[in-house]
């Protein structure tokens, strides 16, 4: 059987990402799979024959070990090991909802704070079936996040243009299903309500995830305006993480961080008012909404999103913790907008001044 050993490494890498192992672990596995793509084929064998691979900088003794099973057709001894990693059971209900979803709305590259760049994310997608991946990275105002001047947005936005017309060609070819990266950001809500990005260039945008990222303790009755200026903003199509909290305060020192106050019914009334879906964000350290919330939005008749918020290739993996959640708390199909097919999921971001439903 032949394999190939640069995927070997990266499928190690979206293991780890996906259980949440620490980044220089990932990092060395992604780091060798780019070594093997840059090394020809008989320099890479004959290393593997005598041993010698470790003297290629980026490969270890255990990549190095990876690398001489996979060229050797044999199934890596440590991709056995980590493929059960992270990967959770779920409830038949919510492996339903999951099998429903054709994508996930809210993603990162390394453009802004994500780990890997935009066309290994968006391979990572397509390999996990989805039909579509929305590229989400952060507006300018998240300096720590380097976020996306309009600038850099624009270039970003010929990048995905290049991505998609590849991925065109392998579809038309037979070579992979058809799959389309669609235009996005994660917009910051700033203290006034406004997004923090020019509208002319949210208004070219395919999904707009619009967050809070600042200024968290802010009052409750401040908070609950803000929020509700930003759902009413016509190009915001999604709201991401609504409370901010972190319940394993990942990359926190543990601590984890609280809910934000605001006023839950009012904010999930506008979203039902503007046609702007509740993000059920299933990254392990957010689990936002909390229940009670997710149960009040959908009680409100607003739509969701389940999405990862996946700053790692492994993390586009983590939708199923939504969809758990969402189950639990009566979340249907319809309700759920990224259950849409891609035509259908523009149409209902479209700008054209339909209402959205």
């Amino acid at each position: 059987m032949t394999r190939d050993p640069a995927d070997d490494l990266r499928a190690i890498a979206f293991c780890l990402e996906r259980a949440l192992e620490p980044s220089y672990r990932v990092r060395a596995f992604r780091t060798a799979a780019a070594v093997v793509d840059r090394t020809p084929a008989d320099e890479l064998a004959g290393r593997a024959r005598s041993g010698t691979l470790v003297e290629l900088t980026g490969i270890g003794k255990v990549t190095a070990l990876v690398v001489t099973e996979s060229l050797a057709g044999e199934e890596p001894v440590y991709l056995r090991r980590v493929q059960t990693l992270g990967d959770t059971p779920v409830s038949e209900g919510a492996a339903g909802l999951r099998s429903a979803l054709r994508g996930d709305c809210h993603t990162h590259s390394d453009w802004s704070d994500g780990g890997s760049p935009i066309e290994e994310m968006a391979r990572a997608g397509r390999a996990l079936g989805h039909e579509y991946m929305v590229l989400t990275d952060h507006s300018p105002r998240l300096t720590v996040a380097n976020g996306l001047t309009a600038e850099r947005l624009l270039q970003q936005l010929d990048v995905v243009a290049d991505v998609n017309a590849r991925f065109a060609e392998q579809a038309q070819a037979g070579l992979a299903a058809p799959f389309r990266l669609l235009t996005g950001i994660e917009c910051d809500i700033l203290e006034d309500g406004s997004l923090d990005q020019e509208p002319a260039l949210l208004g070219r945008l395919d999904l707009v995830v619009a967050s809070v990222h600042s200024k968290l303790r802010m009052p409750r009755e401040e908070m609950t305006a803000r929020m509700v200026a930003a759902v009413s903003n016509p190009h915001t199509d999604v709201l991401g993480h609504c409370t901010g909290r972190q319940v394993l305060g990942h990359g926190r020192g543990g601590k984890g961080r609280p809910e934000s106050e605001f006023d839950a019914e009012l904010v999930f009334a506008a979203c039902a008012r503007f046609g702007v879906a509740v993000e059920v964000n299933s990254r392990p350290e957010r689990l936002d909404p909390p229940k009670r919330l997710l149960r009040l939005a959908v009680e409100a008749g607003c739509s969701v999103a389940i999405d990862t918020d996946a700053h790692a290739p492994g993390q586009l993996d983590w939708q199923h913790l939504g969809c758990e959640r969402a189950h639990l708390c009566g979340v249907r199909p319809e309700q759920v907008v990224n259950a849409r097919d891609v035509d259908a999921l523009l149409s209902w971001t479209g700008r054209a001044g339909a209402a959205r439903g």
